[in-house]
């Protein structure tokens, strides 16, 4: 019977691992265009949730609470991009280097990867956690928040800085499966989350009525749980990520290592964050002369913004595990050869970004604002229209940055983050006074259009360099 048992046992598990080998994605072989979009389209479906979680709350919000609720909320925006885009960085950059120990199959060095993303998830949560809780409200102040929704405002974004390490946590799970090629897992469980995080808004909104508070516990909870079953799932499906206790501890290698490509990824976030504090400063500004409708409207038409360029992220999503993976494999000619593809995927999905912006963006505004004013849909349609002329630019942005991040070349990347908050406060401080409306409008694209130029340029010198210092190489 125990010999039987054992048998069924081995046959089992043979079919448990199979199906693991399935779910994990080996982008070193095979078609480069192929493997980058099986790859991208579950990060484009988790994208699309991700944004979903703050269009519902943006959504309930704007129809339960009023306008002054939903331009609460959305002046929080650039805020928690600033603190979360940090984190979540971080949690990237563990990503790829996850992504280059299972490309180089250094399965021991995977394993201590994990276990160091987890150790150090927990400190970068805690840092930022204490310090931005007790400060939100001194920052919306900074940020010039008109007074009839400071309160709002603050309420929302305490209790969303209060969760961090749930937030972290569940991009460190997603970003350590990716880093394997598993981008489908993710996906499932996000998407369960995001159908939590309806129900959660409305019931904490609409029943409890605790208001713009509300949105942000359905948010943060939603977060937590989808972590919770990305961890569980990740620790008994994969041997490959199962630790033990020695691979949990600090040595300055690994450290080193982990954080030499999650901090620049995280400043770079962080930096171009203070380049859109900047902008939403502006916004906020003209808000307090012109009433809320000009900060309601410009958070709906940066939904739509959002919702119409979530390709992207995705695409640089894909680059960098794909780079990351045959960088580890020592693969210079793949890496090459799905770089040419990636740049004609951005010349699609710049289009279908701006066709959205144009032809859907007032339909799409429409499900923000109870009963939107003209005054709105012009605002938000003047702004759309706009940045519709230079998707391209902003495509090449997630490319070419994440691509080189992918590769170890972290620094330009962190300095195209200060190229785009130089750009920001450039184009306000010179055009806000004389021309109001307008330096929103053309503050993001003339940044994108200057920073995108200088990833392409960067990521070609590195690919010179490469085919000269690789010629030899049959890879």
């Amino acid at each position: 019977m125990r010999v039987e048992a054992k048998k069924h046992g081995q046959i089992f598990n043979y079919f448990i691992n199979q199906g693991v080998q399935i779910m994990t994605k080996d982008m070193t072989m095979g078609s480069p265009l192929r493997m980058i979009l099986l790859f991208s389209v579950p990060v484009l479906l988790g994208n699309i949730f991700q944004q979903f979680y703050n269009m519902v709350d943006t959504i309930i919000v704007g129809q339960y609470l009023g306008e002054d609720a939903l331009a609460a909320v959305g002046s929080t925006g650039c805020l928690m991009f600033l603190v979360l885009g940090f984190a979540n960085g971080i949690a990237q950059g563990f990503g790829v280097m996850v992504s280059h120990a299972f490309g180089a199959k250094d399965f021991k060095l995977l394993k201590h990867y994990v276990a160091l993303s987890l150790i150090l998830t927990a400190i970068v949560s805690l840092l930022l956690t204490i310090p931005t809780v007790a400060a939100s409200r001194q920052f919306l102040i900074l940020m010039k928040t008109p007074d009839n929704i400071l309160g709002l405002a603050d309420s929302y974004i305490k209790v969303i800085f209060a969760g961090i390490l749930l937030t972290m946590s569940y991009n460190v799970a997603a970003g350590i499966l990716r880093g394997i090629g598993d981008s489908k897992t993710p996906l499932y469980f996000l998407i369960l989350s995001s159908f939590l995080n309806i129900v959660l808004d409305l019931f904490l909104i609409v029943v409890v009525k605790l208001g713009t508070a509300g949105a942000a516990y359905a948010t943060i909870i939603a977060q937590g749980v989808s972590a919770l079953l990305c961890f569980i799932y990740m620790f008994r499906k994969f041997d490959i990520l199962k630790t033990s206790r020695e691979d949990y501890y600090l040595d300055g290698y690994g450290v080193f290592n982990m954080l030499s490509i999650g901090i620049p990824m995280a400043l770079n976030y962080s930096i171009t964050a203070i380049g859109s504090v900047v902008l939403q400063t502006a916004v906020n500004s003209l808000g307090s002369m012109a009433g809320s409708g000009v900060v309601a409207a410009f958070t709906a038409a940066s939904k739509v913004e959002n919702l119409s360029t979530q390709t992207m992220p995705t695409l640089g999503t894909a680059i960098a595990t794909y780079c990351g993976q045959n960088l580890g494999a020592g693969k210079y000619k793949r890496i090459y050869e799905g770089m040419r593809k990636g740049f004609f995927i951005c010349i699609f999905i710049s289009l279908a970004a701006s066709a959205i912006c144009v032809f859907g963006g007032r339909f799409i505004v429409s499900w923000f604002v109870s009963n939107p004013s003209e005054e709105i849909f012009d605002y938000a349609m003047q702004y759309l229209n706009t940045i519709s002329f230079f998707m391209l630019p902003l495509a090449w942005i997630f490319l070419y940055r994440n691509a080189l991040q992918g590769l170890n070349r972290g620094l330009v990347p962190m300095l195209s983050g200060v190229v785009e908050m130089v750009c920001r406060i450039i184009v306000i401080a010179v055009t806000l006074n004389p021309f109001g409306y307008w330096a929103v409008r053309l503050a993001s694209p003339i940044t994108w259009l200057f920073t995108g130029i200088l990833l392409i340029v960067t990521y070609f010198i590195w690919e010179k360099q490469s085919r000269k210092k690789h010629s030899g190489s049959s890879d």
